[in-house]
């Protein structure tokens, strides 16, 4: 997306949020949605250049293997190694031979035969378990998708049972490839989805709104089943993406509608109703365990933010009202392990939701909100830089409304918020202050102890302080007088008769 200018008035400009809808669309103009995560692809162009890129990098890799296995041969035959060092070598050379020639297979039936890296699958079974609760609520869920999943096969008679039995057979093949890194269990995924839809549209005859139901349905069940174990791996850096954006939404807290451009006036009662269900249901998106679920919520929300808009502006909105909304609302909501449910939707979703349709389009949407979120700066806001890293480094923040300047229809919440905001940023002027002053104070104790310091060397240097060798012990104040002075006898005591 790019920011263009948009007139406000006669006088004076501002930069408002705008996103042209080519840009969209897959940058190799096959007219379906793209995606960042494929790199502005859609679906099917990004496998088609992953596809490419990997088989590049495998003949690649051949070449570089065959190359250094001649010089490999070359050096043992000028050196004239033994018969057995040469015999290691060959059959190392076969080995290499035969990995290269097994990586080159398709992806499907690669993905259909048992895997070998058993330390990988052995380290995942020993991670940490959830705990049982979550365990038996999961095993609810399962039990519950799974019973509806036979019933609605029951309606596709034949092609229903063999329905059944491909997704048995993916799940069983899926729990012996937890080795396999997060992007080709994606991939395995989607290769199913794509061989099903085609048989139940060619061998089974199948109806097309009919074919959209059932892969509704399998993905249901398909992703109920694995949600534990590709949703946020441990092998992927999903859970440090979601730290990072949530951390980046938290310091953007003091970004108001005013700075988006946002058309919402929430002092109506009915666009902060609106509002606040935009912000529940994109929150609501994590609880789900299916891709089309979470979607599910990103457009409800999407439908939502239109209504406000529409309501504020009393006219229909437009995509340049709508994508500063959603990027208001995301940063309100502040919606938990918002990466990770992306990376999801985006791994195992079916393809031809994210390609077309509303779904696909508020989808992109999303991603697009959350990339200028990541890029935020001073222009998108029509901020100095200056006034911008004040607000980031919590050293100020925009004017809030004073009590008394609240419309009735403000509710209490929102009131007591702005006054504890209004609080803290008193406190932390106030507390500035004191770190202040005692640096000042700290800095004067220290200047009046050097002072005094150096008086007390000076008057010492100036008097030395001389000791004198000690006296003789005074004599007994009565030791000279012999009989000079005649004292009279000491009394004694009488005793007097009563």
């Amino acid at each position: 997306f790019s920011l263009n200018r948009k007139k406000m008035n006669l006088k004076s400009e501002r930069r408002g949020i705008h996103v042209d809808q080519s840009e969209l669309l897959c940058k190799k103009g096959c007219g379906y949605y793209g995606n960042p995560a494929w790199q502005g692809f859609c679906s099917k162009c990004w496998r088609e250049e992953y596809h490419k890129a990997r088989q590049k990098q495998i003949q690649e890799d051949w070449e570089l293997a065959e190359r250094l296995q001649r010089e490999e041969e070359e050096a043992y035959a000028s050196s004239q190694s033994t018969q057995g060092a040469q015999s290691l070598t060959f059959s190392k050379f076969e080995e290499k031979k035969t990995n290269e020639k097994t990586r080159k297979v398709t992806t499907v039936k690669k993905f259909f035969t048992a895997s070998s890296r058993a330390g990988a699958k052995k380290e995942i079974q020993e991670a940490k378990a959830p705990s049982p609760s979550i365990n038996r609520q999961a095993s609810i869920e399962t039990d519950r998708v799974s019973k509806e999943f036979i019933e609605f096969l029951k309606t596709y008679h034949k092609p229903g049972q063999d329905i059944y039995k491909q997704c048995k057979l993916f799940l069983d093949t899926m729990n012996h490839k937890r080795d396999l890194s997060i992007e080709e269990q994606s991939e395995c995924a989607q290769d199913f989805y794509q061989n099903v839809a085609d048989k139940l549209q060619t061998r089974w005859k199948v109806p097309p709104e009919k074919v959209e139901k059932a892969m509704d349905q399998i993905e249901k069940y398909i992703m109920t089943r694995q949600y534990k174990y590709v949703f946020c791996p441990e092998t992927t850096d999903d859970e440090k993406k979601d730290l990072a954006v949530q951390k980046r939404i938290r310091a953007l807290h003091w970004v108001t509608p005013q700075m988006l451009c946002v058309p919402v006036n929430e002092e109506i009662p009915e666009v902060s109703d609106m509002v606040v269900k935009a912000i529940t249901d994109i929150i609501e998106m994590d609880s789900k365990r299916v891709p089309r679920d979470k979607l599910a919520c990103i457009t409800k929300c999407s439908k939502h933010i239109f209504n406000a808009i529409k309501i504020t502006k009393n006219e229909p909105a437009s995509a340049d009202d709508f994508l500063p909304t959603l990027i208001y609302i995301v940063l309100k909501g502040n919606p938990p392990r918002l990466q990770s449910n992306i990376q999801y939707i985006t791994r195992f979703c079916n393809p031809s939701r994210l390609m077309t349709g509303e779904d696909g389009y508020y989808f992109t949407n999303l991603c697009c909100a959350v990339a200028f979120i990541e890029k935020l700066d001073a222009q998108s806001l029509n901020l100095s830089q200056e006034d911008f890293d004040r607000f980031m480094t919590g050293q100020t923040s925009p004017k809030k409304q004073e009590s008394g300047s609240f419309s009735p229809d403000v509710c209490l919440g929102v009131k007591q918020m702005c006054k504890s905001l209004d609080l803290l940023s008193q406190l932390n002027e106030r507390q500035e202050r004191i770190v202040s002053e005692a640096k000042k104070l700290e800095k004067d104790l220290i200047d009046w102890t050097d002072g005094i310091t150096k008086e007390v060397e000076d008057l010492v240097e100036k008097y030395p302080l001389e000791i004198k060798p000690k006296s003789q012990a005074l004599a007994a104040i009565d030791s000279e007088n012999v009989e000079n002075d005649k004292l009279p006898p000491p009394l004694q005591p009488q005793v007097y008769a009563g």
